[in-house]
C-alpha cells in the first residue's frame, strides 16, 4: 500500500511541475512599445474628432504569424511613429464571441471579421471615422511592407 502512495505522490508532483512550466511558457509577456490598442468604437469616434485614421488588427488566437507581427512589426520605431501620428489602432479577436459596436450595429467580433471579409490572420483593415474601409492586407507584413501599406492608406485617404 506504501508503495502505491509513493509513486502515487510522485506522479503527481511531476505532473504538477509539468503543468507549471507549461503554464508559464503560454503566459504573454508585456510587449515594449506596443501600440496602445483601443475598442472599435472609441477609437471611430476619436477618429472623428482628430483626423486619423482606424487601424484594425484582426487576429487569431495561436496564429503565429499574428504573434510574430505583435513581437516584431507593431513594436518598431517606424510602424509606432506611423500609427502614433495617423492611426488609432484596433485588436479584434476574429474567433470571438464579445461584442462590439459597429455602425451602430451591434455584433460578434467573428461577425465582424466576417463583414470585413477575413480570409487568413492576421487581416489588417484600414479605415476613416465613419467606418468606410479605405484599404485591407491579409497575412504577415515585415517592417518595410507594413509601413507601406500604412502610409499608402493615409495617402488614398487625401
Amino acid at each position: 500500500m506504501k508503495r502505491k502512495a509513493v509513486i502515487g505522490s510522485i506522479i503527481a508532483a511531476f505532473i504538477f511541475v509539468f503543468a507549471y512550466f507549461s503554464f508559464m511558457q503560454i503566459t504573454p509577456e508585456e510587449i515594449e512599445n506596443a501600440p496602445e490598442w483601443m475598442p472599435l468604437q472609441t477609437a471611430l469616434q476619436e477618429a472623428s474628432e482628430d483626423n486619423r485614421l482606424v487601424m484594425i488588427d484582426i487576429y487569431e488566437v495561436g496564429c503565429r504569424f499574428c504573434r510574430a507581427m505583435d513581437r516584431e512589426v507593431y513594436p518598431a520605431p517606424t510602424i509606432r511613429a506611423i500609427l502614433d501620428r495617423s492611426f488609432h489602432p484596433v485588436k479584434v479577436n476574429g474567433h470571438s464571441d464579445r461584442t462590439l459596436v459597429f455602425q451602430g450595429e451591434e455584433m460578434t467580433e467573428q461577425q465582424f471579421a466576417s463583414r470585413m471579409g477575413v480570409t487568413a490572420y492576421p487581416f489588417i483593415v484600414v479605415m476613416d471615422s465613419d467606418g468606410n474601409v479605405i484599404d485591407r492586407r491579409r497575412g504577415y507584413q515585415d517592417v518595410v511592407g507594413f509601413s507601406r501599406f500604412l502610409n499608402g492608406a493615409v495617402e488614398k485617404r487625401s
